[in-house]
């Protein structure tokens, strides 16, 4: 089954949300936890085995595990294999981006279930050119994996690249969306190409909620901790709202070590935002 049904399946099945596992210092600390890699593994899987059951997805952030040197890396493995067991799935927010055959060395590590660094999609820069990520879309497609290309982010740095006008006269936001739309059609709306989304950013003039439907998922950063809201989703998605999955961080670690409430936290999101999806009266 494709990543985008299977995405489908699990929104339908635990609502829609993406929570984020992030590891870094401050968040271990808040949790009594040292920050090397012993405690790195106990905040990380302490997320899993609480979250991993009832989160449609789960999305580890890659850096937080790479700064512990292999043994961070080592825990990434078992964050990923964690997820597969307890049937979430699996988004390792890495953002690569490059040309030719390194970007199909990367999809190869992230992408081929045969490697131990295997998740089920992947975020991906492509600001190298659209393009360029052409390997990394094809493996996706051939292992029934999905990959989430930045495409209007909401750090104020980003506005001024992706805002930018093409030589064609369109945002490269919007090209980037009109790619990704082109590589979800014959997927009857369920594509497994995704774009990423902030939850409060400004639209440039080119992009609307019909541009952003793409057929596929939105990932939403920012929401919670972030500042972002359902009433900020409804008014940036508007009728694309339906394909909005939001991702949240910080807002729901930070209930933790405590597991129950990390579910709590985690359901509550859900809960809130599964208006978006249910289907009308």
């Amino acid at each position: 089954m494709t990543f985008g049904r299977r995405l489908r399946g699990a929104v339908a099945a635990r609502g829609p949300l993406c929570a984020g596992i992030d590891p870094h210092a401050a968040l271990l600390a808040h949790w009594g936890l040292p920050d090397d890699a012993d405690g790195l593994e106990r905040f990380a899987m302490t997320a899993v085995e609480a979250l991993g059951e009832v989160c449609a997805v789960l999305k580890p952030q890659s850096a937080f595990f790479e700064r512990h040197g292999s043994r961070g890396v080592a825990v990434l493995e078992k964050v990923l294999a964690g997820c597969r067991e307890l049937g979430a799935l699996s988004l390792l927010d890495v953002k690569r981006g490059d040309i030719g055959s390194t970007v199909r060395a990367y999809a190869d590590a992230y992408l081929d279930p045969r490697s131990p660094l295997a998740a089920d999609a992947v975020t991906a820069s492509p600001f190298l050119g659209v393009g360029s990520l052409d390997p990394m879309v094809e493996t996706a497609l051939a292992h029934d994996a999905g990959v989430f290309v930045l495409a209007l982010t909401s750090n104020p740095e980003g506005r001024r690249v992706q805002h930018a006008v093409t030589e064609d006269g369109r945002s490269v936001a919007a090209d980037v969306l009109a790619s990704l739309a082109a590589g979800n059609a014959g997927a009857g709306g369920a594509g497994s190409l995704g774009a990423v989304v902030g939850a409060t950013v400004e639209l440039p003039p080119d992009v609307d909620p019909s541009t952003l439907d793409i057929g596929g998922p939105l990932l939403v950063p920012g929401i919670g901790a972030q500042g972002g809201t359902l009433d900020d989703v409804r008014r940036v998605f508007g009728g694309a709202a339906g394909r909005v999955l939001p991702s949240s961080s910080r807002e729901i670690l930070r209930a933790g070590p405590d597991r129950a409430r990390l579910r709590d936290a985690a359901r509550r999101t859900a809960d809130a935002f599964s208006v978006l999806t249910a289907p009308s009266p």
